[in-house]
């Protein structure tokens, strides 16, 4: 193979921001430029998407989470058909998000996306959900099965809890149909 070609080759692989992506990959702090530029590469592949929904133009408000990541909350209210039943349209939009933003920077950075607040309002839901559980397998004397949930929820169920003296959690059974199990200690 000719170093012309291996030299695009890895241009390709390495995204269209190598700088960036070796500062990141060396575990160095990313100046606000640097973010911004993330910000927008991510932007782009957001509305990229909404533009086969007709909704491109659509608000996306944009801010870090509490672990560091990349948060783009698309704030139109017409867009319930991202979210889908009980979540899973927006699982399948963030990992496809996520693939296309990784693949053009040449590195993952983690990008979470958002509908109306969907996400935010869900984990309280769940938090709620897992401490109501944990009371109710208290006060019955026995086990508590949680309903069916994402990876992402039953990993809210358990750090919800994991700080309970009362109860333990483990998860039981296969996806789609797998569940947490709230058992006293």
């Amino acid at each position: 193979m000719s170093e012309e070609l291996v030299s695009e080759t890895e241009e390709v692989f390495a995204g269209e921001y190598p700088e960036i992506a070796a500062r990141y990959k060396a575990g160095e702090e990313l100046t606000d430029e640097e973010l911004d530029t993330i910000a927008d590469v991510a932007i782009s592949v957001v509305r990229s998407i909404l533009s086969h929904f007709g909704a491109e133009s659509s608000p996306i408000d944009e801010y870090e989470g509490d672990e560091g990541e990349l948060i783009l909350d698309i704030t139109a209210p017409d867009l319930a058909v991202l979210i889908g039943r009980h979540g899973r349209t927006l699982e399948s939009l963030q990992t496809l998000v996520s693939l296309l933003v990784s693949r053009k920077l040449g590195f993952r950075y983690p990008v979470a996306v958002d509908v109306e607040g969907y996400k935010s309002r869900r984990h309280d839901k769940v938090v709620s959900m897992a401490q109501n559980a944990a009371n109710r397998a208290v006060s019955q004397g026995h086990s508590v099965n949680l309903p069916p949930m994402s990876a992402y929820e039953r990993r809210l169920v358990h750090i919800a809890l994991r700080d309970d003296d009362r109860v333990d959690t483990h998860s039981e059974g296969s996806d789609p149909e797998r569940r947490v199990v709230i058992v006293l200690k």
